[in-house]
């Protein structure tokens, strides 16, 4: 079952991959050929995609692809018949399937062409192919037709060569050995062969990729322990799947260049690419929450808990950065302008700052609060009408455990804006209480209350000495009122009780050892 959910999770990055090569080039399957790119589209005057070297050749694969000769012969400088140029077509078609050098992805999609090439301005080298002793430079030309807009054309001094290569290859083992109705039956311009490879050869680069992880994920193990300080085997478990994808990757890169065509190339190398673009983007969001959980668990036996917020939200903000460069990474390698979609968020990115504006407000409040520290995770706090210990701060609120134990959420926009008043970060817990002696008291107990209650008050190891003291502050009909006020440097409401309790029974003590009495309450 293990073996099945695995080969289920590569199957569905495959087509996965397969989808964000399509949305690049929908015919970009092995066997087909892919059209522009939107970048090329956006400046191409020709209806063929001729008037950039990447729409030239691709272009010309796709029409070969289609069968369609007649769209195929546009794409080459040459004045000859019909029937031979379209002959000469498929021999092209041929050599640059078997023995083409470069990608057709790296061809330049500007319509000036790339001059980095060495060769003349109206020059673009496509690739070399080699057959036997001969080899031959497979160029494009841009040619000036009267009427129309420059094109790139394969060149004729590549076609008169064509034919002398063309006889030096090899026909593939394929054309030799299987069935003509599986390399003539297409379904989606792929032939039926091709797709019965498909089903081989992806569980076999699974089994390898998973061979390859199994060797090499000792040496991630020991990286993982070392960022979580543990033997934790669940954070070990949660980077397992992306590493294995990865894996998966660099089969996908190795298998490339076996491949039987130069789409087919290309498919795989696009393949690669996206593969590994969302197995690094995975491993480092797994990678993060390794570090995070870490920090979270080291924080929580400290005084500075406060700081477990501040990992959290960056955590947070580092896994949407993540995801945001790996989205940048494939959308580029797809050939989609990035500066335009950047204009174009731009715009819409103003609309919807007016729909989320509430969302956004709570998220930097939230920002705000980690990064500012009015509260930390574990304080006692008074914020509004809610008192409570902070039990976490997110991106969007934060959330109070109060004294009758309900949780409560605050919005962190609301928050960032309201007094806060945190009970924890006091220095020193204030000691104010005001007691009534009985009307009956004597003038020579008062003196004595107060003079015994101001020593014990000075003398007392867990009082600030400076801020104690005792006084009468009223006489009223039925009662002497007294103060006594002073500052306690407890460490902790817990320590603070303790010494108010201590406190308060030395002062009935006092009261009762010089004769007087405490006035009932009327």
């Amino acid at each position: 079952m293990r073996i099945v959910r695995l080969f289920s999770m590569g199957l569905l990055v495959f087509l996965m991959g397969v989808t964000a090569v399509l949305a690049a080039e929908p015919s970009a399957l092995p066997g087909t050929t892919a059209p522009l790119p939107r970048a090329a589209e956006a400046v191409s005057d020709d209806p063929l995609g001729r008037s950039t070297p990447q729409g030239a050749a691709h272009g010309f694969m796709r029409a070969m692809d289609k069968e369609d000769y007649e769209r195929a012969v546009e794409y080459l400088d040459t004045k000859q018949s019909p029937k031979r140029a379209e002959q000469l077509a498929v021999e092209l078609h041929f050599i640059i399937d078997r023995g083409l050098s470069r990608d057709l992805n790296n061809l330049s999609r500007k319509p000036e062409g790339d001059p980095s090439d060495g060769l003349s301005p109206d020059r673009q080298r496509v690739g070399i192919v080699k057959a036997g002793s001969l080899s031959i430079d497979i160029q494009l030309q841009r040619v000036n037709r009267e009427g129309e807009p420059p094109l790139w054309l394969f060149s004729a001094d590549t076609l008169r060569q064509v034919p002398l290569v063309y006889e030096q290859l090899d026909v593939p083992l394929v054309d030799r050995y299987v069935p003509a109705v599986l390399t003539q039956t297409r379904i989606f311009y792929v032939s039926l062969w091709h797709w019965m490879a498909y089903l081989v050869i992806l569980p076999l680069l699974f089994l390898l990729s998973r061979l390859v992880g199994r060797l090499f994920f000792p040496l991630l193990r020991m990286v993982v322990r070392r960022l979580s300080r543990g033997d934790d085997e669940g954070r070990l478990e949660s980077v397992r799947s992306p590493f294995n994808l990865f894996i998966l990757a660099l089969a996908f890169y190795a298998y490339a260049p076996l491949s039987g065509s130069a789409l087919g190339r290309f498919f795989w190398d696009r393949m690669a690419v996206t593969v590994t673009v969302v197995s690094l983007a995975w491993l480092t969001i797994r990678v993060i929450d390794v570090v995070v959980r870490r920090t979270v668990t080291s924080r929580r036996t400290t005084a500075v808990s406060g700081r477990i917020a501040i990992a959290r939200l960056a955590g947070q903000f580092c896994k949407g950065l993540a995801l945001v460069a790996g989205a940048a990474i494939i959308l580029y390698d797809m050939g989609i302008n990035l500066t335009a979609v950047l204009a174009g968020l731009g715009v819409g990115g103003i609309a919807v700052a007016f729909a989320a504006q509430k969302t956004l407000e709570n998220l930097f409040g939230g920002i705000m609060i980690a990064s500012d520290q009015p509260i930390r995770v574990g304080d006692f706090c008074r914020a509004g009408e809610y008192s409570g210990v902070v039990e976490n701060i997110g991106l969007r609120s934060t959330r109070i455990r109060t004294m009758d134990r309900t949780l409560v959420s605050v919005p962190n926009g609301q928050l960032s804006v309201m007094s806060l008043e945190n009970f924890a970060m006091r220095d020193k817990i204030r000691f104010d209480h005001k007691v009534e002696l009985r009307s009956d008291t004597t003038a020579d107990q008062l003196h004595q209350v107060l003079t015994e209650v101001g020593r014990m008050l000075h003398e007392h190891a867990g009082v600030e000495e400076a801020s104690a003291r005792v006084r009468l502050i009223a006489i009223r009909n039925n009662a002497f009122e007294l103060e006594l006020f002073a500052y306690v440097p407890a460490p902790t409401f817990e320590d603070f009780l303790e010494i108010q309790e201590d406190m308060l029974l030395r002062l009935i003590d006092i009261v009762e050892a010089v004769g007087a009495a405490f006035a009932s309450p009327v």
